[in-house]
């Protein structure tokens, strides 16, 4: 019998190594601008965008990057936090972000809001990941930061989860457990995938 955690740990190595190996700065770029305009025409043109904050992330090493549709939807009215990373085992916390104001680096070196920034409930939760499948799941770091974010979220209000990556990052099946929180859509720079919930 496979042990599901050395499964998922086998599935991240894999993961991180592809991500990685999508080392070109120049298509890097085109993935971030074509992931904008794939976000604003299949979300937010057809009102699918529910009202209130829209949480993104800073990316952190081989992530793709959202802060160009970040600073287009903030330019557009919408607040946008970022998460804060507490002790492990806990969900995220979200600051209001402010593109003029600096960053500190937070519990793993990720840029994050100062503490004098308002907290923020968001209704939209950008994701970021390693890999995901076309069952709406994702493979994370092993944290557990973003399902239990997401369980508390969902607990309180409906909250959006879009998960945001390379094409490449697909898997055909993402080794998951009961805890693991599904996603609502997934965008790539090549397409959208949408799941019932």
């Amino acid at each position: 019998m496979t042990d599901p955690r050395a499964a998922k740990d086998a599935a991240r190595a894999q993961a991180r190594a592809r991500r990685d190996s999508l080392s070109d700065d120049q298509m890097r770029a085109f993935a971030a601008d074509a992931l904008r305009e794939r976000f604003l025409e299949e979300l937010v043109r057809p009102g699918l965008l529910p009202d209130g904050p829209v949480a993104g992330y800073w990316p952190l090493g081989s992530e793709l990057d959202v802060r160009p549709l970040l600073l287009h939807l903030r330019t557009g009215g919408r607040s946008i936090a970022l998460p804060v990373s507490g002790p492990r085992g806990q969900a995220l916390s979200f600051r209001d972000w402010d593109p003029a104001l600096p960053l500190a680096a937070g519990r793993y070196g990720i840029q994050e809001p100062g503490a004098d920034r308002p907290e923020v409930i968001p209704a939209v939760l950008l994701v970021p990941m390693l890999a995901f499948d076309r069952s709406g799941h994702r493979l994370g770091y092993g944290a557990g930061y973003y399902d239990r974010t997401l369980d508390a979220l969902r607990a309180i209000r409906p909250v959006l989860a879009v998960g945001m990556a390379f094409a490449a990052q697909e898997m055909d099946a993402v080794p998951c457990g009961a805890h693991d929180e599904r996603l609502d859509w997934i965008l790539t720079e090549r397409e959208t995938l949408r799941f019932a919930q």
